[in-house]
């Protein structure tokens, strides 16, 4: 599982950072992309790197500022000349229907594949066998959701080596073992799937949070998550201008990350006012997360390892 950032501003795009939009890279476990947030010019960024916007399985949307949703007719119809033929299905708050259908509507635009748009609630927005997806409103100055992905624990893997010293040929048996089934042998012997599977893997827990004021409902959608994604938009010399704007500084990030018990945090929609060499200051006022702290860039991604550690790597 990979988290790539496409752009990390707020606001509007500066020199360094385009507008909102992530994407999670989950070819591995499902062979597609999901995108969080489609701002302006995010179709520049994902040019810059070896995706393919046809693999983009789901949207979710945080909410209906402009820096969050103005690319996303784009890209839809981007798609279908990317050759875009699966389903497609975007979440967000009510309204967003009306944004995409008027907007294709008006440019003509002809998409080759099924849309699906839901508008979300607090809750469960999606759930399947790998992954289940929970919103909950944030605290900004419109309906701003966070999102919570939680994978599904995955099945142990077979311990090929005392499977060879049962003797078990290879072949069916040896998924049915794997799937935790009881097979039974030539001669007799029964072999319990899990005898020879090692122990269940923990899933991992991301949480991707849209533009808030720091709020009870960001502690509870980043409790005990691997990553947690929240934005930045100020430093502690304007905590009163963030509060009355509806937005967080780098200090309440990490005050949302301590508290939830997160393993790693990383701050995006970043103020244009902020440079690099503003970040040493920044990283250090998050210094209270209780875990390891990282200013998004655009075109920096992450990898989330099994064993709930990260490691970053450039588009």
């Amino acid at each position: 599982m990979e988290l790539m950032f496409l752009g990390t501003g707020a606001g509007m795009p500066s020199r360094t950072r385009h507008t909102s939009s992530i994407l999670l890279n989950l070819v591995e476990e499902r062979g597609t992309y999901w995108l969080f947030d489609c701002g302006e010019a995010m179709q520049h960024r994902l040019i810059e790197t070896s995706y393919k916007p046809r693999r983009v399985e789901k949207i979710f949307i945080t909410h209906l500022h402009g820096d969050h949703i103005f690319g996303l007719p784009g890209f839809l119809g981007s798609r279908s000349f990317l050759g875009g033929t699966e389903e497609l299905t975007v979440y967000g708050p009510a309204g967003i229907e009306e944004y995409i259908r008027t907007s294709l509507r008006l440019s003509g635009t002809h998409l080759t594949y099924p849309l699906s748009i839901r508008e979300i609630q607090p809750g469960i927005v999606f759930e399947d066998e790998q992954f289940v997806v929970e919103a909950d409103l944030l605290e900004h100055v419109i309906p701003s959701f966070g999102y919570r992905i939680v994978q599904e624990d995955l099945p142990g893997t077979l311990l090929m080596e005392k499977v060879r010293e049962l003797g078990v040929p290879k072949g069916p048996l040896l998924g049915r073992l794997k799937n935790g089934e009881t097979i039974q042998l030539e001669d007799g012997r029964i072999i319990k799937g899990t005898d020879v599977t090692s122990s269940p893997q923990r899933g991992l827990i991301l949480s991707i949070l849209g533009d808030t004021r720091f709020c009870e409902a960001s502690i509870r959608l980043a409790i005990d998550a691997d990553v947690v994604v929240h934005e930045a938009t100020f430093d502690d010399t304007n905590k009163k201008l963030a509060g009355a704007y509806g937005h967080s500084t780098f200090r309440q990030a990490a005050t949302v990350a301590q508290r939830a018990g997160a393993k790693h945090l990383i701050a995006t929609h970043i103020s244009a006012r902020f440079t690099k060499e503003d970040e040493p200051r920044l990283v250090a006022e998050m210094g209270d997360a209780g875990c390891p702290v990282f200013i998004a860039q655009d075109l920096q991604g992450y990898q989330l390892l099994r064993d709930g550690s990260i490691t970053s790597f450039t588009a």
